[in-house]
């Protein structure tokens, strides 16, 4: 494999070799069409070269240095039995300035050889795609009430909805609830066909969707049958205690300030609470002063055993468009 030299961005040149001990594995490493290669290429402003089992880098030295560090990452979680796309490129590119590779450490940030967070549940394992996301998850296993507040696309729900199947897989929490506000978009509630599940279900796919990704989709419907999983609008926990449970609120910026308050005196002994939105994208009427996310995040931020989590179009780890997409909106006031 060979391709043109890409000049060096800056610094002092470097060129180094990689020895890799399983070449059957590099088609995977490299991509169809070597994507994988070319994506760090362009990221990175570095020259790539294959032959057999070896590979060359060229470039600025600090570019080389994390293109190194990049493709060892993505060896190994290939040796692990993940898959490697050009988004998880992107997102290697810019853990790499995390103190370890693969993610903030669980127990000493800057140990050495201690384990990566990650959350595992039946059907796979997530790691972090960015530093926000490392940093999330960290919070997710040592507070009890998380605002995870930024665009779409940067695995706010994903992540919490991972996190919540895992710790009702090793009995952590009893039950597992997810919730959105049903904002109607033009139409009455009461006119769609169908009794109220159905009426307010097309509200909750993303959540659903979220769930058959962490889990066979047998247990999802055995665990909603028995009530272990129950996935409701925000209208529907009013009066409850919710304890022993691991709590998700979806869509928050589209509560009001008086149904944000009584989701949040819900909580219950042993239980966790994630809140999810994207606070310049609120849909009810009165806009970002009505919303009940930003009114709580005012008053709840600096309060012990409450975390307050952001995420920037950096963070977008979907398809990269989604990122430019959100980045062109960034700052406009609404639609032209």
């Amino acid at each position: 494999m060979s391709r043109k030299p890409v000049p060096a961005q800056s610094g002092d040149r470097s060129r180094v070799e990689i020895l890799f001990d399983k070449p059957q594995l590099l088609p995977r490493l490299f991509g169809q069409y070597d994507q994988n290669l070319v994506a760090l290429e362009n990221r990175l402003g570095v020259y790539i070269t294959a032959r057999g089992n070896r590979v060359g880098l060229e470039g600025s030295a600090d570019h080389v240095a994390t293109a190194r560090a990049v493709l060892q990452d993505l060896y190994n979680r290939i040796t692990r039995g993940e898959e490697v796309d050009t988004g998880l490129v992107d997102a290697a590119i810019a853990m790499a300035a995390e103190p370890t590779l693969a993610g903030i450490i669980k127990a000493d940030p800057g140990g050495a050889g201690a384990p990566p967070i990650m959350i595992r549940t039946r059907k796979k394992t997530i790691v972090p795609r960015t530093p926000a996301q490392a940093h999330y998850m960290r919070e997710l296993t040592t507070n009890d009430m998380i605002f995870a507040l930024g665009p779409a696309g940067t695995g706010k729900t994903y992540v919490a909805v991972a996190q919540a199947v895992a710790q009702l897989i090793n009995g952590s929490v009893q039950r597992l609830i997810l919730s959105r506000p049903a904002v109607e978009a033009g139409e009455r509630l009461g006119f769609l066909p169908g009794d109220m599940k159905e009426k307010v279900d097309p509200y909750l796919r993303p959540l659903y969707d979220a769930l058959y990704d962490c889990l066979p989709a047998e247990q999802v419907e055995r665990r909603i049958a028995s009530g272990e999983i129950e996935v409701a609008p925000i209208a529907f926990m009013r009066g409850r205690t919710l304890a022993d449970a691991f709590v998700i609120l979806d869509e928050a910026q589209n509560t009001t300030q008086a149904q944000m308050k009584m989701f949040l005196t819900r909580f219950g002994q042993n239980s966790r609470m994630v809140i999810c939105g994207d606070p310049k994208q609120v849909d009810i009427p009165g806009g970002v002063g009505a919303s009940g996310l930003g009114d709580a995040v005012r008053r709840l931020e600096g309060i012990e055993s409450i975390s307050i989590c952001r995420f920037g179009t950096q963070d977008v780890v979907r398809h990269p468009i989604v990122g430019r997409v959100v980045e062109a909106y960034e700052g406009t006031d609404g639609p032209a």
